[in-house]
């Protein structure tokens, strides 16, 4: 899918794309932080005839919403295609010797070959996370990988 953005002089960036069904639709990130989610008229795609006004909170929410359940798929997806692939959720406990320290820290791509593919906290995922992610008590960490490199990475994680 193609994205055009377009600079904003004074306003921020636009981000814009076309559905399959040809509806056009973009996202105005304003520079004071603000996202505007924008429906074009399907006769004028100039013109807007929808514009939902997002706080930093709900624009999270959005791309939580439309983010968490393509990861899912994605990973459903490489299930099927590759024998052997396997993803687990392992919980960060209280006594793991990566909790408040750098996912970086554990080089769990490193020592294992499985990937941490999203961490979730509290109801909020964050996808692809990179080595500077803090890990906390609680934290569910997806790993992709197979049977064994992803048993290894429970141990990282809960032991060291």
């Amino acid at each position: 899918m193609e994205v055009e953005q377009t600079a904003l002089p004074g306003i921020g960036l636009r981000h814009d794309f076309t559905t399959r069904k040809g509806q056009r639709v973009g996202i105005v990130s304003h520079r004071t932080g603000r996202r505007d989610l924008v429906i074009y008229d399907k006769e004028d795609p100039d013109a807007v005839c929808h514009t939902v006004k997002l706080n930093d909170e709900e624009a999270d929410t959005l791309a939580e919403l439309l983010g968490a359940p393509r990861i899912v798929q994605r990973l459903n997806q490489l299930h099927e295609q590759v024998e052997g692939l396997v993803s687990v959720q392992l919980p960060i406990p209280a006594d793991s010797p990566y909790v408040e320290r750098p996912m970086g820290d554990a080089r769990v791509r490193t020592r294992t070959s499985a990937s941490i593919v999203a961490v979730v906290r509290g109801g909020k995922v964050f996808a692809s996370p990179g080595p500077d992610f803090t890990f906390a008590v609680g934290d569910v960490v997806v790993v992709v990988g197979s049977e064994d490199t992803t048993a290894e990475v429970a141990g990282i994680l809960a032991e060291g």
